[in-house]
């Protein structure tokens, strides 16, 4: 199912490209778009998990570094029956996660420094078995695919607002010029809305499963999600956070400039019913066992 998600983002981004291009410069412009389109879907598969970490300045860790996190990884990716993930902190007090990766033998697994700081040992093992567990699903490839075409949006506005201020095409100036800025108008919130859709609230409730069974006690996930959906609402978000790769972290960052969206655009289910199904979740273990 993630396989032909990851083709119909990746065919429909395409053709937003392409009719931008059209729009712009004729088929001249279409043309060319359809191969940056094709080389930036090479370059999403291949090197998207990068893009993301590189763009929140995430450090690669090892055993020596952390030796704490990096083998309550290990002992996670083991319960998992997976291969040990790359470990990344990103330099920030507000506690986030989030795993990337086009599959498990290539993932890496991301948490903030406010994670360390403000989650006890059992509340990280949970985001860590949750972030393990979108590895375990493998509907991460199409969370990075989806980050990485942030910009590529960027792209295509710049392109249609340059279009429009220098007349676009030569033999219709100003026709060019207002379907550049119509474009730019229409692409931005379709393109984020796109993004976001494409990613199924439905895997953050089968991760948060998963990664309950994987920690070894829901509960554990159920606090860390409350300590971080506080810290979401009322703290600045973290740096370099945008609408693009939002949808990647555990709880969403942005989740203080986003209120007014939520219920319409939301990239995540609503934490309370998260943890309430994490509570159930727990409660019928007791029961079983």
């Amino acid at each position: 199912m993630n396989i032909f998600k990851t083709f119909i983002l990746m065919a429909l981004l395409t053709g937003i490209m392409v009719a931008v291009g059209g729009a712009i410069n004729g088929s001249e412009g279409a043309f060319f778009m359809l191969i940056i389109s094709v080389g930036m879907n090479f370059a999403s598969y291949w090197f998207s998990d990068t893009m993301v970490l590189k763009a929140y300045n995430a450090r690669e860790v090892f055993e020596s570094d952390s030796p704490q996190i990096y083998n309550l990884v290990k002992k996670l990716a083991q319960n998992a029956n997976l291969p040990m993930p790359r470990l990344y902190v990103i330099e920030s007090e507000v506690p986030n996660a989030f795993a990337t990766g086009r599959n498990p033998e290539h993932a890496a697994v991301a948490v903030t420094t406010g994670i360390m700081r403000t989650l006890d040992y059992n509340e990280i093992s949970g985001v860590l078995g949750h972030e393990l567990a979108h590895v375990k699903h493998r509907d991460i490839l199409i969370s990075t695919i989806a980050a990485s075409m942030a910009g590529v949006v960027s792209m295509i506005a710049q392109i249609a607002q340059w279009g429009a201020i220098f007349g676009g095409r030569s033999d219709d100036n100003n026709r060019g010029g207002a379907v550049g800025l119509i474009v730019t108008a229409i692409i931005a919130p379709f393109a984020a809305m796109l993004i976001q859709m494409a990613i199924s609230r439905s895997r953050e409730y089968d991760a948060d499963k998963t990664g309950g069974e994987i920690c070894g006690n829901p509960e554990y996930l159920a606090a860390a999600l409350k300590k971080i959906e506080y810290y979401a609402q009322n703290s600045v978000p973290i740096e370099h956070s945008s609408t693009a790769t939002a949808h990647m972290f555990i709880i969403n960052p942005l989740e203080n400039s986003t209120k007014f969206l939520k219920g319409l655009f939301s990239t995540h289910p609503d934490t309370d019913d998260r943890i309430s199904r994490l509570h159930e979740q727990a409660r019928e273990l007791r029961l079983l066992n």
